[in-house]
């Protein structure tokens, strides 16, 4: 026996290997095997997001336990899939066979040692580049990952976001407010983890491409758009004094560039010929100061739901506790 499936087996706790999966009958038996190969005493589950192929069929063949989710996105999956399963460890993995099983027995100790909430395998440390065949992808990760970075600032930088392969502990998963449809999930789950102070880990995984004639489902530019504006709203959202303070530093500003040289006029000459410039920079004025006042009350706001959210994780990991 390999001694990765030893230190499986030495785990002695319930796995549970979450494929969310839309036509990907190339690819999707592979997968199931591989993962039954590395993680022998895993239940195996293949959401099938409305397939028009036999990815269905092939997954239940390799021994996987299909379900069916009708609504069609990634986020949706992932919100039935997190509601239904019960598990000590949780991984999700593409169907598309660009992962390797193997990097799932790290990730699992480290979520069964309680050293990580989510572990996010990191594909652009390694392979990725090298790999990657559309160049306008590894442009957006990029600018996804360092947007997070300079918003967030987390002492251990994320380097993976948008990654189909993670790992996640049960107070993760069982607290994980999935408001996402779409492939902005992965997105909305760093953030998450993130903002809630969960512990986050980055494991190296060796991605390789999709295999010919298996095709993406992500739109470069429409689902880039979406991450994107996740990002936006999620910040607006979580860190709302940040996000309206800067917005009123520069209305701010440029209240006081149009305001200046009417006031210096004014002094020089005690009139002020330039009327409408001074009605637009008290109106910039009042609009900076209404803005961090927004910032201020919805700060508030935020710091009550983590209070709150903090209550929740406390009644959660007691829950699992008595249940595991």
């Amino acid at each position: 026996m390999s001694s990765k499936k030893k230190v499986c087996k030495s785990m002695n706790v319930r796995i549970a290997v979450l494929i969310p999966c839309y036509n990907e009958e190339q690819t999707v038996q592979e997968v199931v095997k591989s993962f039954k190969n590395v993680l022998p005493s895993s239940d195996i589950y293949v959401y099938d997001n409305n397939s028009t192929d036999a990815t269905a069929y092939l997954a239940k063949n390799a021994g996987a336990f299909v379900r069916r989710e009708y609504r069609q996105g990634k986020g949706n999956v992932v919100r039935s899939m997190f509601r239904d399963i019960d598990a000590d460890c949780y991984i999700m993995v593409d169907g598309d066979n660009t992962y390797p099983a193997e990097a799932a027995v790290k990730m699992c100790k480290l979520i069964i040692e309680k050293k990580a909430d989510m572990v996010i395998g990191d594909r652009l440390s390694s392979t990725y580049f090298l790999e990657n065949k559309r160049r306008f992808h590894s442009f957006g990760n990029d600018l996804v990952r360092n947007s997070i970075n300079f918003l967030w600032k987390p002492k251990e930088p994320i380097l993976d976001v948008m990654t189909g392969m993670r790992a996640f502990s049960p107070l993760f998963v069982k607290s994980f407010p999935v408001l996402s449809k779409g492939f902005e999930i992965e997105t909305e789950m760093t953030i998450h983890a993130l903002d809630n102070n969960l512990l986050i880990c980055n494991v190296p995984v060796n991605y390789k491409d999709r295999p010919q004639g298996s095709h993406s489902k992500l739109n470069t530019y429409r689902d880039g758009f979406k991450v994107l504006l996740t990002i936006f709203n999620l910040f607006r959202d979580y860190k709302p004094l940040k996000f309206f303070g800067t917005f009123s530093i520069f209305l701010g500003i440029a209240s006081l560039i149009l305001f200046i040289p009417v006031f210096l006029e004014f002094l020089s000459t005690g009139l002020v010929p330039r009327f409408p410039t001074l009605i637009v920079s008290v109106m910039l004025m009042l609009a900076a100061f209404l803005s961090i006042v927004c910032g201020l009350v919805l700060d508030t706001n935020a710091k009550n739901s983590r209070k709150d959210f903090e209550i929740k994780m406390n009644i959660i990991q007691m829950l699992l506790t008595k249940k595991y």
